[in-house]
C-alpha cells in the first residue's frame, strides 16, 4: 500500500482573488448591490480576466454576488425575506452545533467563545464596529469548528458569508444594538461554561431573532422590500 503522499500546494490566484473580494463584502468594504466590473477590478488587483471570472463564479455559489447575463456582476442585495430565512436556518444549525460542542469539545468551545468576546470587548473600547462584527462572526463560527460534524459545519458555511455581511453592513454602526449583542454573548459564555444548555439555547434564540429584527428594520430604512 502506498503511503500518504499528499502535499500542500499554494493557493491559486483565483482563490486569492476570491478571498479578497469575499472579505471586502463581509467586512462592508463593498456595498450591497455594488457593481463589480471584471476589467476594472482585475486592473486594480493586478490580475487577468480568467482568475477574476473564476473567483466571481465561486462567490456566486456562496450567494455573495449575483451574475446577471449581459449586465454584469453585483454584490448581493438582501431582502427582508433573506433576513428572516437566514435567521431561521442558522438558529436550527447553531442550536444543534452547540449541543454537539458540549458533548465533544466543551473546553475548546469555551476557549474560542471567550477569545471572541475579548476581541469584541477590545473593539468596543475603541468604537470599531467592523472589528466587533468580525469577532461576533468568530464567536458563532466557534460552534461549528468544535461540533465534530463536518456536514453540519458545511451547511452553515453555505450561508455564513451572507450572515457576516448582514452583520457588518447593518449592525456595526448601531451602538445600542452592539451593547445588547455584547451582553447576550456574555450570557451565552456563562451558560455554556456552566453546562446550562437550556439557558444557552434560550439566549441564543433571543439573540438570533433580535438580530434578524434589527437587520429587517435597517433594510426597511434602506428602502428594501420583501421581494
Amino acid at each position: 500500500m502506498l503511503p500518504d503522499l499528499q502535499i500542500d500546494l499554494p493557493k491559486s490566484l483565483s482563490s486569492i482573488v476570491e478571498d479578497r473580494i469575499r472579505n471586502a463584502i463581509i467586512n462592508a468594504e463593498l456595498a450591497f448591490g455594488q457593481a463589480l466590473p471584471e476589467d476594472s477590478m482585475g486592473l486594480s488587483m493586478g490580475v487577468s480576466r480568467t482568475p477574476m471570472r473564476e473567483a466571481l463564479t465561486r462567490l456566486q455559489t456562496q450567494g455573495l454576488v449575483v451574475i446577471v447575463p449581459k449586465k454584469g456582476t453585483f454584490v448581493f442585495k438582501p431582502t427582508l425575506a433573506d433576513a428572516e430565512q437566514l435567521a431561521s436556518f442558522r438558529l436550527t444549525l447553531e442550536m444543534e452545533a452547540v449541543r454537539r460542542c458540549h458533548t465533544h469539545a466543551p473546553e475548546a468551545t469555551v476557549k474560542s467563545m471567550r477569545a471572541a468576546v475579548e476581541a469584541m470587548r477590545a473593539a468596543r473600547s475603541v468604537g470599531d464596529g467592523k472589528t466587533y462584527a468580525r469577532a461576533d462572526t468568530e464567536f458563532h463560527e466557534s460552534f461549528f469548528a468544535n461540533c465534530n460534524n463536518a456536514y453540519l459545519a458545511n451547511a452553515y458555511h453555505t450561508v455564513s458569508g451572507r450572515i457576516a455581511a448582514l452583520r457588518a453592513h447593518l449592525s456595526a454602526s448601531h451602538a445600542n444594538e452592539q451593547e445588547t449583542s455584547f451582553e447576550e454573548h456574555l450570557q451565552m459564555v456563562g451558560a455554556f461554561s456552566e453546562g446550562k444548555l437550556a439557558q444557552m439555547n434560550k439566549t441564543l434564540r433571543q439573540h438570533i431573532l433580535r438580530a434578524a429584527s434589527a437587520y429587517e428594520n435597517a433594510l426597511r430604512k434602506m428602502g428594501v422590500d420583501d421581494a
